[in-house]
């Protein structure tokens, strides 16, 4: 059967990929009643028709990025000793694997019976395959990374390969490689970079004590006095701002930015800017001119 209802409850399960929508039944075949709540479940291949009656700027660009072609990223950290191998993700990466090496310890006995260079290879060559990235970024401290690329021989693989720079091989420093300055152009499509950039320059913003502001009550007056360029939320804040039943109050205030013809960047809480973000109430926001 088809059914239309008016969603008044929307969960996203963000393991299963699901959404679910839960409302009361405004259209449907005689034998069902109308009026009653009824859940519908959106997987991905599900087709369904989404009326809204107004479509704000920032949710016509999330729309359009989501059906443009989605750009994923390998990236492998490595040193002497480990390897960490990451996939970028709508939001965040997904940890692909962490290799530990078989190499000589200073001043012990050690026969070595693999060449770690050779396993890092035949892991990238893997993930390379498996999940067709759109670039392949290899960074490390020193020299590590020059030598491990003087020994890859798939030229499809090594057409995708940007080298970069980390201070160390953990799941925090990827962060730090897709703020590189020499990935600019390879990451420009990056939605982690574009969130980290930005969170950096509202931070710049905010230790000049120039065109920024942060926490409810202080963007809401930017936002009443027309002040606000770019509006950033998080996604804790939304789901909070959802759970107390106040997100009216920020729907308005989405509203009145758009009016403004401000940008709305939503950021996702689980990479680093998301967090830094978090730590400032999760809303902030980076002004056209100072207040007086």
């Amino acid at each position: 059967v088809t059914l239309k209802i008016e969603a008044e409850q929307i969960d996203y399960d963000q393991e299963n990929s699901i959404v679910r929508i839960n409302g009361k039944i405004q259209e449907a075949p005689e034998f069902i009643t109308i009026g009653n709540y009824h859940a519908l479940a959106l997987e991905v291949g599900t087709e369904f028709t989404l009326e809204k009656p107004n479509w704000l700027s920032y949710q016509k660009q999330k729309l359009q990025e989501a059906s443009q072609q989605k750009y994923s990223y390998l990236l492998c950290l490595l040193d002497r000793e480990e390897a960490l191998f990451a996939l970028t993700q709508k939001s965040g990466y997904k940890i692909l694997v962490e290799l530990k090496g078989d190499v000589p310890k200073k001043g012990r006995d050690h026969e070595v019976k693999k060449d770690f260079h050779e396993e890092i290879i035949k892991a990238l060559e893997v993930y390379f395959g498996r999940h067709n990235p759109e670039h392949v970024i290899i960074a490390s401290p020193a020299f590590y990374k020059e030598d491990l690329v003087k020994k890859i021989k798939d030229p499809e693989l090594r057409k995708k390969i940007t080298l970069s720079t980390c201070s160390d091989v953990t799941p925090s420093a990827l962060d730090e490689v897709m703020k590189r300055p020499e990935l600019k152009t390879v990451l420009q499509n990056s939605r982690a970079r574009k969130e980290d950039l930005l969170i950096d320059e509202l931070l710049s913003e905010i230790n000049k004590d120039h065109l920024a502001s942060y926490g409810w009550k202080e963007v809401q007056k930017m936002v009443d006095a027309g002040a606000v360029s770019k509006l950033l939320l998080s996604e804790n804040f939304i789901k909070k701002k959802r759970g107390g039943n106040t997100f009216a109050e920020l729907d308005k205030m989405m509203r009145q930015v758009d009016t403004l013809k401000a940008e709305i960047y939503i950021i996702s809480s689980e990479n680093d800017a998301g967090k830094r973000l978090d730590g400032l109430g999760g809303i902030a926001a980076i002004l056209r001119y100072k207040l007086r």
